[in-house]
């Protein structure tokens, strides 16, 4: 425990956020150089507890007290072994992941929790900068070949997992791009691309092989796929969106989240977009539907387009911005949020449910909703139902409908593999990973639904470890899930 009073004399003091002036008109990360002593002052706030709940708040069980100690004392190169230890991707979870393990921080019973995740980003970033982070190849190959599909955070992981095995890893991709949602689905103002390439670039060096615009199950065989490999291990994701099947649906200017975001990304990269394709806030009133991260998402790419007006409804109703009661710690607090995107401007409005669209000429003009409240029932089940005479009509010519995943599409790959689901539509798997078909193995969103990337890190790590179990008899991989 480097400073046994830093709780106590230093409140917390996350980096500092560009001005919102200057942040809406780019896309580069909003978050200022954090200097070093700020940053060593910080983790020096780390209590050393007797029991680091915050390794319980991690799915991958990450090292924090111990890091966090090493940064205090400047020992980086030492901090950045420790973070390497559980986390294959520090530099990325240190910028979006919505960090369960400040939540369960002791601290947070009745403080500011320790900022453990901008730490984990300046040791990801300090290591990068300083050369530490640096291909490291197996030194022996097993012979072994093992194809991942899907290039998100899980199988990213899992391909690096088991490359460092000494398999031979081919990690496919449908897209044009490898980091899945990393690289198309999260704005370049939460995470630059560069800090993703870096990673592919490190991975690729270790012999990890990478195929973009490979579509499994439609333009490369799924018969091709089981005979050339001695192991699968799938990682495509979530990519089922929640719709809205309401009058109207089919109207120009209604449009997924992930199309948005999607094509702003390309067109980011470079990417021509044509002015038939193009899906742009700028001069529009843009409703976004979904009060999640995805909205936060299409919220601060709406101000950064130029949007001439934005609001954000949610069905549920507006989160309290302290604890319930029936809320503890060490829970997931149930809180109201503010993102760096709802600082930039924008309304949020709470407890509204979507009737219909309407519009002219095939394009949309206006959103139709209704007032809900929410009673609980015996059971405690929250029922919603309509507020008589509160129907609400906005004029809009972009809506955006951030509502959440369904599961992975069931049609080509996985109904061609024969595995099985769960009742909820995701692929099924077992304690160690693997799906009902001997050495098809499954992890991320595929498997849990729509979740954290460091769940996904953190399963992807463990189908790596049960595909190399299954391939030499035993393995010396570590377990993230435990």
């Amino acid at each position: 425990m480097g400073n046994p009073t830093g709780f106590i004399e230093l409140g917390r003091e996350p980096p500092k956020r560009r001005s919102i002036k200057a942040r809406i008109k780019d896309y580069r990360e909003f978050y200022k150089p954090w200097p070093e002593p700020k940053i060593r002052a910080q983790a020096g706030r780390c209590m050393a507890c007797a029991v680091p709940f915050c390794h319980t708040g991690c799915p991958l069980g990450n090292l924090i007290p111990d890091w966090n100690d090493l940064v205090y004392r400047g020992s980086w190169e030492r901090a950045l072994d420790a973070l390497h230890a559980t986390n294959n991707f520090p530099e990325f979870t240190g910028r979006i992941c919505p960090a369960p393990c400040e939540t369960s921080c002791v601290l947070a019973i009745n403080q500011d929790p320790v900022t453990i995740e901008y730490v984990e980003k300046a040791i990801a970033d300090r290591g990068f900068k300083e050369g530490w982070i640096k291909p490291n190849p197996p030194k022996v190959r097993t012979g072994k070949k093992v194809a991942v599909i899907g290039s998100g955070p899980a199988g990213l992981a899992a391909a690096a997992q088991l490359n460092s095995a000494g398999h031979r890893v081919t990690l496919f991709e449908r897209d044009e791009y490898i980091g899945g949602l990393l690289t198309l689905g999260i704005p370049d103002f939460k995470l630059e691309k560069q800090v993703v390439q870096r990673r592919v670039d490190l991975m690729a060096a270790e012999g990890v092989e990478f195929k973009t615009g490979v579509h499994v199950g439609v333009n490369y065989s799924v018969k091709k796929l089981r005979d050339s490999f001695d192991a699968i291990c799938l990682t495509g994701g979530a990519t089922q969106p929640r719709d809205l099947p309401v009058p109207g649906r089919d109207l120009k200017g209604v449009h997924f989240a992930m199309e948005y975001l999607t094509q702003q990304n390309r067109a980011l990269a470079g990417k021509t977009i044509s002015d038939a394709e193009h899906i742009t806030a700028k001069g529009k009133r843009v409703v976004i539907l979904g009060g999640g991260d995805t909205g936060a998402d299409c919220l601060g790419t709406a101000h950064r387009q130029g949007a001439k007006e934005v609001l954000q409804f949610e069905i549920l109703p507006e989160p309290p911005p302290m604890r319930r009661v029936d809320n503890p710690w060490p829970q997931w607090p149930l809180v109201l949020r503010l993102s760096a995107a709802h600082e930039e401007g924008g309304l949020r409005d709470y407890d509204i449910s979507t009737k219909a669209f309407s519009g002219n000429s095939g394009s949309v003009e206006k959103l139709h909703s209704v007032r809900v409240q929410w009673d609980r029932e015996e059971t405690g089940r929250l029922a919603m139902k309509e507020v008589p005479s509160s129907e609400v009509e906005v004029e809009t010519e972009l809506v955006l409908l951030a509502l959440g995943f369904l599961h992975p599409e069931h049609d080509g790959l996985l109904a061609n593999l024969g595995v099985k689901l769960d009742p909820r539509g995701n692929v099924a798997v077992d304690g160690n990973m693997m799906t009902n078909e001997p050495g098809i193995f499954a992890a991320g969103d595929m498997v849990r639904g729509a979740s954290l990337v460091v769940w996904a890190i953190a399963q992807g790590r463990d189908a790596a470890r049960g595909a190399d179990e299954y391939l030499m008899g035993s393995t010396d991989l570590p377990r993230a899930l435990v």
